[in-house]
């Protein structure tokens, strides 16, 4: 008998490995429901290439988790959540499309009480400038700072997400806007706009104080694949949810890796190694 398409599962799609903290999400979330996670990681970083190349790698990466049957796609990277979004749309209609900018852009306009924003990301995204025109379109009038953290990606997936020297570095980040409080007041949520972000939480935290609201694109993403899934009666009548993992190239750096995203163990062999172009 076919498979009903409630019962398929979910594809995920990022350009590598951060967009774990996205299925992190979503299992946490979303328990029964079953996974496809794919990791074009034989041609990241999307940040430095061209809006068109970003679609066109997009595209193809969604054909191959289409092809394995999934009911939905999440977008769990940023660039292409910024540039690739409608093209995919258009690609497959039918299918539904979320990317990781709205749900947090929308979170983090609701969170904040003053409509300051401060939000990190890549430098890409932040010459973008997805997520502060994200952010005003759900909270007209709120003041966006934006800044690049470069170096949180590598030491995230270096595993330094806690210690000395991680601290420098996010305090280095993090005093123009909110240690060293800028003229016009600091701000009182902080976006996290990178899917590598996450895993510097319990660190901001602790640096900030409980007064700075945290948005994590990761948690209010997997809330806006719950409601899109409720809304579309695509909900699983699965008890529980199995995860597949795709990669373009490199399984075993991914699994070595993979495991500051998730807590649970991913082994090399768990990996399938795909080719998608």
């Amino acid at each position: 008998m076919p498979q009903k398409k409630r019962d398929l599962p979910i594809g995920v799609f990022d350009s590598g490995v951060g967009g774990l903290t996205v299925l992190k999400a979503l299992r946490e979330r979303l328990p029964r429901e079953s996974l496809v996670y794919l990791g074009d990681t034989a041609r990241l970083p999307y940040g430095t290439k061209s809006a068109e190349a970003v679609s066109h790698y997009a595209v193809q990466a969604a054909r191959a988790l289409v092809a394995t049957g999934i009911k939905a796609l999440v977008v769990a990277d940023n660039t292409s959540s910024a540039h690739a979004l409608e093209p995919l749309r258009a690609a497959f209609p039918g299918l539904p499309v979320i990317g990781v900018v709205e749900p947090g852009a929308t979170a983090a306009g609701h969170a904040s009480a003053e409509g300051r924003i401060a939000v990190i990301a890549t430098e890409s995204t932040v010459q973008a400038g997805t997520y502060p025109r994200a952010i005003l379109h759900s909270r007209p009038g709120a003041r966006v700072t934006s800044r690049a953290c470069p170096l949180f990606v590598s030491m995230v997936e270096e595993g330094m997400v806690d210690d000395a020297i991680a601290e420098m570095i996010a305090r280095h980040y993090l005093a123009p806007l909110f240690l060293d409080p800028p003229p016009d007041g600091r701000a009182d949520c902080l976006l996290l706009g990178c899917t590598h972000f996450p895993a510097l939480e319990p660190l901001l935290r602790r640096l900030l104080g409980p007064e700075v609201a945290i948005v994590d694109s990761a948690t209010t993403t997997a809330s806006a694949v719950e409601d899109l899934l409720s809304h579309r009666r695509l909900a699983t009548t699965a008890t529980a949810g199995e995860v597949r993992y795709m990669v373009t190239d490199a399984p075993d750096r991914f699994a070595r890796v993979a495991g500051v995203f998730v807590p649970w163990g991913i082994a090399a062999a768990q990996v399938e190694l795909v080719d998608i172009g």
